[in-house]
């Protein structure tokens, strides 16, 4: 392993913001376009933008020249549709070359572009887009059955199959539609503080809640892929997360192209094996994700330690906290440190153990405050700052975070802005090494294989079906994914809580929402705990739950 490079205090003592910014973007941030940052002026000399592989094992490489000019086909057929500076493009689409153009295409011009998830069903897909006022939806033909159910669905382009089949009446075929049109567009400069993505984050108390990312966010984005990540031009990097989420598409694809580097995209299901291949097929250096892929490889065993040990420079997990034991062994098996890192769709990353900065490392710990930013812990009522030992709401102070660039939810009160500080709504507490460990979630939301899932949203799939009259949702400990989703469900007169019911119940939410996002477990108690005012109690029943993974856990380590 290569030596660190920079000591981490001297980096936050003597960070200097202007200089940063002018580090990190060609242009300023009166005048910027994402498109521009991270394509075009890496565009000279060759340069390979995306490594993609498909599912059915087919490979390809693509330049920044050849993105370039692509993204500027795309940008005339955009403007063609009348679709404008600040017009919201939507993307269900997989892993692969179509959806780098698209995101690309629509940067060029000044638009905003939306992820979907295509795990997604079709609420949670017409949640977003009618919510979001998008103007366009960009999918393939494996996706494209779920916006037929889509309400008010706007104008859908689809990536045709390679017979040039699949297309529902009135779809444009986007590679057909593209391929004439000029690859001259200039950039449409915008400000820094205008949107460039439009990102939805899981609440506990309603549905999913739209934020729009400034350009600015731009230069968080790089810093943290330089100071936490430890991307390097040499390294090989392969970022696991999908970029229908916000860590696969700030870190998957804007962090690597703002900075001129290539990204490996992998498509079809993710399994063992196939991880292990891509990761030897392109000596994958620098490697991220979350801490259920990390645990899936730790379950190989012998068969990773054998095929990987020495390859991995640095490792990088996000989305839940890593178990001490995922540490130790990626550093006694590989020979490989893995990172904490934390953040949130409304933020990044904010918190990290840097690869590329030296400081103490806390086992435990999910890091020091990003450069350019101040994170404390307060006191959730008075907002004092609370000294190291004392548990309080971890929080961002935003007048002395100057690389903070949430702004609130799209029309609507954000909550968690109180005084100077963004209150995360995690429990944490500050350590004497000026680190920040976590205690815990003031909130109930899942976090689940990395993903996370509101209850509320959940709840409302399961309220859909005619069995059912009242639903709680909690996460469950699991080894594998941290959590799962477990439903407590109150039955309409006439059913019974069989198995087959169950069943039914999962697939039904499976299919609404999510393939992340559908219950696991299903229990059928004759009542809920509630409030006196009615409302449900979710705390006991996640109490309950975690109460009695800790008694079979103590059970088998007895056992054993």
């Amino acid at each position: 392993m290569n030596p660190v490079q920079n000591d981490y205090f001297k980096a936050s003592q003597t960070f200097d913001f202007e200089r940063t910014v002018k580090g990190a973007i060609s242009g300023s941030f009166a005048a910027m376009n994402a498109c521009y940052e991270c394509c075009d002026r890496h565009a000279e000399g060759g340069a390979i933008a995306l490594i993609q592989e498909n599912a059915d094992g087919s490979s390809s490489r693509h330049t920044y020249a050849e993105l370039r000019d692509q993204s500027a086909q795309f940008a005339h057929y955009l403007t063609q549709q009348g679709i404008q500076t600040g017009d919201i493009v939507a993307g269900l689409l997989p892993r692969g070359h179509a959806l780098i153009v698209t995101i690309l295409g629509a940067w060029r011009i000044g638009a905003v572009y939306q992820p979907l998830f295509t795990a997604f069903g079709p609420k949670a897909i017409e949640h977003r887009m009618q919510t979001s006022g998008a103007k366009l939806v960009v999918t393939d033909v494996a996706n494209r059955s779920k916006l037929l159910e889509v309400e008010q669905c706007p104008t859908v382009m689809t990536v045709a199959d390679v017979q040039g089949q699949g297309l529902e009446a009135g779809d444009a075929d986007f590679w057909r539609s593209i391929s004439s049109l000029s690859t001259d567009f200039a950039p449409v400069m915008r400000s820094a503080d205008d949107p460039f993505l439009m990102m939805f984050t899981s609440g506990t108390t309603g549905l999913a809640k739209p934020l729009a990312v400034p350009l600015r966010a731009i230069v968080a984005f790089q810093r943290y892929m330089i100071d936490a990540v430890g991307l390097r031009a040499e390294d090989s990097f392969w970022n696991v997360a999908d970029p229908g989420w916000a860590y696969g598409l700030y870190f998957g694809i804007t962090g690597p192209m703002s900075m001129g580097l290539p990204v490996l995209s992998v498509d079809g299901l993710f399994n063992l094996d196939r991880c292990l291949e891509i990761a030897k097929k392109y000596n994958v250096t620098n490697l991220a994700g979350a801490p259920t892929v990390f645990r899936m490889l730790i379950a190989a065993g012998e068969k990773v330690a054998d095929q990987w040990k020495g390859q991995l420079r640095v490792v990088s997990s996000a989305g839940e906290p890593l178990n001490p034991e995922v540490i130790r062994w990626f550093k006694e098996h590989l020979d490989a440190p893995i990172n904490d890192h934390y953040g949130q769709t409304e933020m990044g990353m904010v918190l990290c153990n840097h690869h590329n900065l030296a400081h103490p490392m806390h086992i435990g710990a999910a890091g020091y405050a990003s450069p350019g930013h101040r994170v404390v812990v307060v006191n959730e009522e008075t907002l004092e700052e609370l000294p190291a030992g004392q548990p309080g709401i971890l929080s961002v102070d935003m007048e002395n975070s100057p690389m903070f660039w949430f702004n609130g939810y799209k029309d609507m009160e954000t909550t968690s802005f109180k005084g100077r500080y963004y209150l995360t709504g995690d429990t944490a507490e500050l350590n004497t090494d000026g680190s920040i460990s976590f205690v815990g979630r003031s909130d109930d939301v899942i976090s689940t294989s990395g993903y996370r899932v509101g209850p509320f949203d959940v709840e409302s799939a399961l309220l859909e079906h005619p069995a059912v009259i009242e639903a709680a949702v909690v996460g469950k400990p699991d080894k594998q994914r941290n959590e799962i989703i477990k439903a407590f469900v109150i039955l309409q007169e006439g059913y019974e809580g069989t198995l087959e019911l169950a069943e039914e119940l999962r697939l039904h939410v499976r299919n609404r929402l999510a393939a992340h996002a559908y219950p696991r477990e299903i229990e059928f108690p004759e009542e809920l705990p509630k409030t006196p005012s009615g409302k449900v109690q979710r705390f006991i029943l996640r109490i309950n739950e975690i109460n009695k993974y800790n008694e079979q856990q103590e059970a088998e380590q007895a056992v054993s």
